[in-house]
């Protein structure tokens, strides 16, 4: 993990690229419980019986579960310090190249691509890519936006 004292740090940091975090697991419960919370029960997803004949030979996970678990790959990779708080602001391009079948382990890397000074506070852009272990293409893509309040 790479740790910034402020946001100042962290603007000084652009062009530079975090991770990868460690790689993880995506179960067949985590998708279930996914459902459940969007009520996306969709067959390719929750019914492994017939995911098997499907078009990915077994349930795969929702590409808004990898998307949702960007934040937590964030706090793998970046710690900004001597702020009053940072939020998820937002997406700027989001992309689901592959799916990612249940039992693949998945990890994540950014790109601090822009910091800037905002009436709000600091808006960073982190381009995240999320890929599937063994494969080259990867499962999300995504610009993600923080904003963090500084301290002082």
């Amino acid at each position: 993990m790479r740790t910034f004292a402020n946001v100042q740090e962290l603007k000084a940091a652009v062009g530079e690229t975090f991770g990868p975090t460690e790689w993880r697991t995506v179960t067949q419960e985590q998708v279930n419980l996914f459902a459940d919370a969007t009520d996306d029960h969709q067959w390719i997803h929750v019914d492994v019986e017939r995911a098997k004949e499907g078009p990915f030979g077994g349930t795969i996970a929702h590409g808004y579960l990898s998307l949702a678990l960007l934040p937590s790959f964030m706090f793998e990779m970046v710690e900004v310090q001597n702020v009053v708080m940072g939020v998820n602001y937002g997406l700027n391009k989001v992309r689901f190249p592959r799916p990612v079948p249940v039992g693949g382990r998945i990890r994540a890397a950014g790109s601090l691509t822009d910091v800037k000074g905002t009436p709000a506070g600091y808006l960073s852009n982190l381009k995240m890519t999320i890929e599937l272990e063994g494969e080259k293409r990867p499962v999300c893509i995504a610009e993600t936006l923080s904003l963090y309040v500084p301290a002082e």
